[in-house]
């Protein structure tokens, strides 16, 4: 019995499709068919969450909530719950990136809509599906929708900078604001109910065709998101509830003065205090969102780099231990295995080894990581052990073809004693297939063998990332042919 197998990194929003960006439509059911056909028996995608300023994944307004712009809309009119006059006066969008503001500014204004459809004819319909739905999230679903909605109130600024009785969630205060924003804060129930119900179907798809779907937890929240707003006990903030700390790393690989994530710490020991209530409730949200759970910055379980808030780069900081043994013993003792996932890059001790090894968490390796140096190089395929993740390049990479044009001489050299010039995405690609190590994923990018233009995320930049979509047509025979016999040829 082999524990072997391989799978695509594509999120959501890179999907082809004519709303403007990924959704949880059609296009999607054809990708989960495209991985079935080719083999593949994973589907790594990025945190679902709504993005906040950035359009980061990473950055989102809750750490579980839905984004709604990855609704599909004509799924929605097959519902009756949109009109076809409704989506005929659609705007006109890019393919090949995402317009966020012009795209959620559109969907939005339609989910009003679908929103005045369901409750004028079609409530009778949802009802016990909605109130099911309803009675499942309470426990996060209030919270969330009442934020989002006095967030639009106060004009989108910061919950920082909200009313004092608001921001520090005052009992009378909070009675009054939910009473006047009752239909706003109905609305945005409505739509994680969307999302959720778009979502489930499309992952049991997935499942039956044999696909398992790897979500990814990033460490950190957003420090304007609804979870800090309610649970500001558990993260170090002062008196004013304004961060007195926030997250990053040194510098690193990616950057010579670290980054600099701004997102408040965690208070482990009010953490503990709380039995890790909150970082359960996500673990098991997230268990029951995706088969496989990346967890994004495992080293900050181990122990993590707080930088003083006002600080402008990250090099300043320090590192302090976390708690991360005690919380992944409790999950380990409710569930069991751990279908997790450690993104253990950047800067490992032997703690965060040993952290991940005393669970049985499989690592990553990155290929483009690998020939900075010699044959000692710890990320080169003749020091994999079976349990870990191989990608040649993950989001925050340059795509292969795209490093492979900027890499150093040295590096080009020490490449150079691997492969040979002929295909050399396709030759990393295979070699990271034929490795010990018991998974591997490649990018869409690399498998269109796509250049740089198409990169997804370049970490430090605060603009232009997220958009890359792709297209069918660019999807080549040939390409497809390599993918699925090099997944039967490594006995993927």
């Amino acid at each position: 019995m082999t524990n072997r197998k391989s799978g695509i990194l594509l999120h959501i929003t890179s999907l082809p499709g004519q709303e403007g960006v990924g959704t949880l439509g059609k296009e999607a059911y054809d990708f989960v068919d495209f991985l079935e056909e080719n083999g593949q028996k994973l589907w790594q995608i990025l945190p679902l969450g709504p993005v906040g300023a950035g359009n980061s994944p990473y950055q989102c307004y809750s750490a579980f909530a839905g984004n709604p712009m990855l609704i599909d809309l004509e799924l929605l009119l097959e519902e009756d719950l949109l009109k076809r006059d409704d989506l005929n006066a659609m705007p006109r969008f890019k393919k090949t990136k995402v317009e966020f503001g012009k795209v959620s500014t559109w969907k939005n204004s339609l989910l009003q809509k679908a929103f005045a459809q369901f409750h004028e004819n079609k409530f009778d319909q949802f009802r016990a599906e909605y109130s099911h739905f309803l009675g499942e999230h309470d426990w996060w679903l209030n919270d969330y929708a009442l934020f989002i909605s006095v967030r639009e109130y106060f004009g989108g600024l910061h919950w920082s900078e909200w009313d004092r009785g608001i921001k520090f969630r005052e009992p009378t205060t909070m009675r009054a604001i939910s009473e006047r924003l009752e239909q706003q804060i109905a609305f945005e129930k409505f739509v994680q109910f969307l999302f959720f119900r778009q979502w489930h179907r499309l992952k049991s798809y997935a499942n039956d065709k044999g696909i398992d779907i790897v979500g990814d937890v990033p460490l950190y929240v957003s420090g304007d998101s609804c979870d800090v707003w309610t649970n500001s006990d558990i993260f170090l903030l002062d008196n004013d509830l304004n961060p007195t700390e926030v997250g990053g790393v040194p510098p690193d690989y990616f950057s010579e003065t670290g980054q600099l994530w701004g997102n408040p710490v965690f208070d482990w020991q009010r953490l503990k205090e709380r039995n890790y209530d909150w970082w359960m409730a996500r673990l098991h949200f997230n268990l029951n969102m995706f088969d496989l759970v990346r967890i994004d910055h495992f080293r900050g379980l181990e122990s993590f780099w707080a930088v003083p808030a006002d600080e402008e780069t990250a090099i300043n900081g320090k590192w302090v231990p976390a708690h991360g043994y005690e919380m992944l013993s409790l999950i380990k003792s409710q569930i069991g295995i751990l279908p997790f996932i450690a993104e253990d890059l950047g800067i490992i001790t032997t703690e965060v080894d040993h952290l991940r090894e005393r669970f049985n968490l499989p690592g990553m390796k990155v290929l483009q990581f690998a020939f900075a140096t010699d044959a000692a190089n710890k990320d080169l395929p003749h020091h994999y052990e079976r349990n870990y993740v191989v990608y040649a390049g993950t989001h925050d990479n340059n795509t292969t073809l795209g490093w492979l044009k900027t890499a150093a001489k040295e590096e080009k050299k020490q490449l150079g004693k691997y492969i040979s010039s002929e295909n050399p995405t396709r030759q990393l690609m295979e070699m990271a297939s034929a490795s010990v190590a018991d998974t591997v994923i490649l990018t869409m990018q690399d498998v269109l063998e796509l250049d740089e233009k198409s990169r997804m995320n370049t970490p430090g930049t605060p603009t232009g990332n997220w958009e890359w979509r792709f297209q069918w047509k660019q999807l080549k025979a040939g390409q497809k042919k390599f993918l699925k016999e090099t997944t039967e040829k490594y006995n993927r």
